[in-house]
């Protein structure tokens, strides 16, 4: 991985963080994040009207744009599902942890990548670290019994999110290179908060709608933003990077939510945590140096 790459992975990273801690920090997670997407429509507009015009999109990629939307869309409702079911430490190293696993297999049988030594050895880090950061307390309890996890309802749909993740993932990888990676995240958000609208409005009510945009008035404009450059980011290295070194290195947004959890939330930085942190940042750098 390039050094280029890397340094636009690691500002995706923080601007992946800081935008999920500004929705873990609301009451309603699942609506926030409509209004997120219903923001880069809106804000990302100019900018969007331009890149049509200067990069028209040929045939192919307009069917990977619809395939992202609806994946993207199933997603969002797949991980609200599982958080609906199962606690935040359970579903979200599954859904986070399954990704970096998948997509480098599929991106070796489908995309035909390569990986090497340093590269494997450091993906299989980062994924130890993801539930070492999660899991640190449980791990002998799962040891004992590690099937009884996935028998848990939230814990099926985390890990239903994390597949579907690590197929878009893959998907988008082929898709920017059709479409501009900017205008593809933009048409993205676009068609995720027109699919989603449907389901919000009748599982949330219009109410709890109006509450959440109001309530977060001026929050979400800047979540959209971090939302829009997190991924454009993630899209645009797509474009001269494997995928399968990518979904990996991303992880390192997990060591920055860690550290400003406990900054600004005030939540534990036990030695779990420390650890996991410490092998997802080795990780990624045995990952930057892969050929």
């Amino acid at each position: 991985m390039t050094g280029l790459a890397l340094g636009l992975i690691l500002l995706s990273a923080i601007a992946h963080s800081t935008w999920n801690l500004l929705a873990k920090r609301t009451t309603n997670q699942e609506l926030f994040i409509w209004w997120t997407l219903i923001s880069i429509s809106i804000i990302i507009s100019p900018l969007a009207i331009i890149l049509f015009l200067r990069y028209p999109i040929v045939s192919p990629g307009w069917w990977f744009v619809l395939g992202t939307v609806i994946l993207h869309a199933l997603y969002f409702v797949l991980l609200g599902r599982s958080y609906a079911h199962a606690d935040f430490s359970i579903v979200y190293p599954i859904a986070r942890g399954i990704g970096p696993a998948f997509v480098p297999i599929l991106g070796v049988l489908i995309l035909r990548e390569t990986l090497t030594p340093f590269a494997v050895i450091g993906i299989i880090i980062v994924i130890i670290g993801i539930y070492t950061v999660y899991w640190w307390g449980r791990i002998q309890q799962l040891l004992r019994d590690p099937l009884r996890l996935f028998r848990e309802t939230g814990a099926r749909y985390a890990i239903l999110t994390g597949l579907v993740n690590s197929v878009q993932s893959v998907w988008d990888k082929v898709g920017v290179q059709y479409v501009n990676p900017f205008l593809y995240m933009y048409l993205l958000a676009l068609g995720g908060a027109i699919v989603l609208a449907p389901y919000m409005i009748r599982y949330h009510g219009m109410g709890a709608v109006r509450i959440e945009g109001r309530r977060n008035l001026k929050i979400i404009p800047v979540a959209g933003l971090l939302m829009f450059c997190a991924y454009g980011l993630v899209l645009l290295v797509m474009q001269f990077t494997q995928v399968s070194y990518i979904i990996p290195a991303r992880e390192i947004g997990i060591v920055f939510g860690v550290i400003l959890g406990a900054i600004l939330l005030k939540e534990s930085f036990g030695r779990g945590r420390i650890i996991g942190s410490c092998l997802i940042a080795l990780g990624v750098s045995l990952i930057s140096v892969a050929r």
